[in-house]
């Protein structure tokens, strides 16, 4: 039998043959996350469940992916997905669709009705969930998972929490939102609306809780001083979507400023067009995808540079927005009857 020539080599050859300790050393198997994997913030096998949607299975690659992510459609819709700008793929042409296939695998959940697995076997113990939003639900499926019986205290009027009251209608539907919590509801999780947590140790004692996961959410935006005195007003981004979730809709006037570098910026922006608003000036770049979507619906963008401070026009019987551009220079002119404080 012929053997590989390396194998054919004297014990003392390799130093001759400045071949190195190759008789010594062996490979050493590393098992490492995916680069999507690693990059993905739920937490989700995207190579496994990819690999199901891959074949066509796909009610298999949903249940693959609600493993770890119990809101698929939802984060279909809203994640800035950096698990594509780390896909390999990139190296070669352009990332692979994975939030795409992710919200296809949403829809069609709630399209043909697919069920979560059953929960373990109950363990007994009762967990006190304090919110509603992604955090606590996402906490109370896994819980709930586990065999452990799930109580959600809201002190909202509807579950959801930023997702509903932070994210428009336009970018979430309120049926896809209500099917994926009504999922989780499913697994025997109780939700009680209105229901505000002033005491936890109280809350947890009347009960009978064992243990309480807290997740009362970010629903206080990120302010910027501008000086305004009594020429403007000035609302947050917070402020004005939650807003839009109420009857009375907030009134923003014909012409709006939005100060602020996000995709929040351009929900306010555009979430301002729909209003009414003649236009909507965002003043830094979001997404790229998100500012063609804004400048399709005719809210345009203003370009770098920030609000300096906002006072009465007399001259111009009106308001004016003193605005400094990245490079120093100034600009003025009439303002928005309201700005907003994008950056929320």
């Amino acid at each position: 039998m012929t053997k590989p020539f390396a194998i054919t080599l004297d014990p003392g050859s390799s130093l001759a043959n400045h071949t190195g300790s190759w008789r010594t050393l062996r490979p050493e198997y590393l098992d490492r996350l995916p680069p999507c994997n690693h990059a993905c913030p739920a937490g989700e096998n995207i190579q496994g469940w990819l690999f199901h949607a891959e074949s066509g299975d796909y009610e298999a690659a949903w249940r693959s992916l609600v493993q770890n992510n119990p809101l698929p459609a939802v984060m279909g819709r809203v994640c800035y997905h950096p698990c594509e700008t780390s896909c390999n793929r990139t190296h070669l042409d352009s990332a692979v669709g994975i939030n795409s296939v992710e919200r296809f695998l949403g829809d069609e959940a709630l399209k043909r009705g697919w069920k979560l697995d059953a929960p373990a076997k109950a363990t007994g113990k009762k967990v006190l969930v304090v919110g509603a939003g992604p955090s606590g639900l996402s906490a109370a499926y896994h819980l709930a998972r586990f065999g452990h019986k799930v109580t959600i205290h809201e002190a909202g009027p509807l579950a959801g929490g930023m997702m509903r009251f932070g994210i428009p209608k336009y970018r979430l539907p309120r049926d896809v939102l209500d099917g994926e919590v009504k999922r989780i509801l499913d697994l025997g999780v109780t939700l009680e609306l209105n229901r505000k947590v002033d005491d936890v140790m109280e809350s947890m004692k009347a009960g009978g809780f064992d243990a309480v996961f807290l997740a009362v959410g970010a629903h206080i935006a990120k302010r910027a001083y501008i000086p305004a005195g009594e020429a403007a007003k000035i609302l947050d981004a917070v402020q004005v979507l939650r807003g839009m979730e109420g009857e009375e809709k907030p009134l923003l006037g014909r012409r709006v400023v939005v100060y602020g570098g996000g995709n929040t910026a351009i929900d306010v922006a555009r979430t301002a067009k729909r209003l009414g608003a003649d236009r909507g000036d965002d003043r830094l770049p979001p997404h790229a995808r998100e500012d063609a979507g804004a400048r399709l619906r005719g809210a345009g963008g203003a370009g770098r540079g920030h609000p300096h401070q906002v006072a009465l026009d007399d001259q111009a019987g009106g308001r004016g927005l003193d605005h400094r551009r990245e490079d120093g220079t100034r600009r003025q002119g009439r303002a928005a009857a309201h700005g907003q404080d994008g950056d929320a």
